[in-house]
């Protein structure tokens, strides 16, 4: 926490606005859109729900497809089948770890010759860097496909001078717990189209009709943020840019103490923009080392550290066996190298370095 928040708080509970609405709610989306440079935003429960409000206004529904990133948490996924919709998945590219251009490219040739083209993209922006968006969005403009922004992971990470989870129609960021700020759950739903945000709003306040009693037209949820939430939410933003630099410096030790070490590897930063580093993610050869990352996590575990492996891509799960998937090269998928070989490592904002050394040597004996 930062210690501003409790002010927020406190102000709450003495004008008795704890309900899903009320000042915080109304400030914490003015300064999260302004800090971003978006028009407009609406807070909600979680980012799977902006995820879900941003498909429904793109007018996804029963039968249609999505393309996604597989490399990601299955919320950035969900949505598409709470729609009803079917998704095709897209391999990350090893300069970013993002959606890969070329398997993109491919997927929408296939969807072209087949007659068929996704009603929608969600690109996820991976540990807290942006995707290639300039080709990415190139293509969808091609096809006339609109593009969904995960930046659940990336608040604060920029592309080319723009913000992370402002370059499509509409930009996606999450306050889990376990982000680089957090409402303790929440997300936030961005975009420059002020009507859609209104809509979404509506919507995520259980559609009710403006009228003397509940009266509904339209199917809604109960998604909105608590106003206390909120202001939990406008206290760590303040101190958003220290979170970022904190974990930037987290990543910077980590890559200086195994510097040198053949067959250890870290997620790169990509040239055209700032990484918020949200998660240092190593990638272990077990050829070179003799270690698998699973190896290491139990090692780390027995030393009461938690480390986890990269997200299992969403093509190899259990639920979508039967989806479509399109691999960066033939042959050769990057997603499925990464989840190999790569490894989470304790990034915390509060992470002393001494608690990261301790991190370093347990990795060190591993090897």
């Amino acid at each position: 926490m930062s210690g501003e928040e409790m002010e927020y708080i406190k102000e709450a509970f003495a004008t008795n606005w704890i309900a899903p609405l009320g000042p915080n709610v109304d400030a914490f989306e003015a300064e999260l859109a302004e800090y971003v440079g978006a028009k407009g935003a609406v807070a909600v429960s979680s980012g799977t729900a902006a995820i879900h409000l941003a498909l429904r206004l793109l007018g996804v529904g029963s039968g249609d497809e999505v393309f996604c990133s597989t490399l990601t948490f299955i919320g950035s996924v969900n949505p598409v089948l709470y729609l009803g919709a079917v998704p095709v998945f897209i391999d990350s590219e090893p300069a970013s770890w993002n959606m890969s251009p070329a398997a993109l490219k491919k997927a929408f040739a296939a969807a072209e010759k087949k007659g068929k083209l996704p009603k929608a993209l969600i690109v996820v922006n991976l540990y807290g860097q942006s995707a290639d968006m300039d080709p990415i969005l190139s293509l969808c403009n091609e096809y006339g496909v609109p593009v969904v922004e995960d930046a659940a992971e990336s608040l604060g990470a920029t592309y080319k001078g723009k913000m992370s989870g402002t370059l499509g129609r509409f930009g996606v960021y999450s306050f889990n717990g376990n982000k680089i700020i957090t409402t303790s759950g929440g997300g936030m739903l961005v975009s420059d189209d002020l009507e859609a945000i209104e809509k979404a709003r509506f919507w995520a306040t259980q559609a009710r009709d403006k009228a003397p009693w509940y009266q509904h037209s339209e199917m809604g949820y109960n998604y909105r943020m608590s106003n206390v939430l909120a202001g939990i939410g406008r206290g760590q933003l303040k101190v958003i840019e220290d979170r970022i630099k904190a974990r930037r410096e987290i990543f910077r030790r980590y890559e200086e103490a195994f510097r040198g070490v053949e067959g250890v590897g870290f997620m790169p930063e990509a040239p055209y923009g700032r990484c918020n580093r949200w998660l240092t993610v190593m990638t272990i050869d077990k050829n070179r080392l003799g270690v698998t990352p699973l190896d290491v996590i139990r090692v780390l575990e027995s030393e009461n550290i938690e480390a986890r492996p990269v997200w299992k891509p969403m093509h190899l799960q259990p639920l979508f066996a039967a989806c479509q998937y399109f691999s960066h090269a033939e042959g050769a998928s990057v997603s499925d190298l990464l989840f190999a070989t790569g490894i989470c490592l304790p990034s915390g904002s509060s992470l002393t370095e001494q608690e990261q050394q301790r991190v370093i040597e347990c990795i060190k004996r591993c090897f």
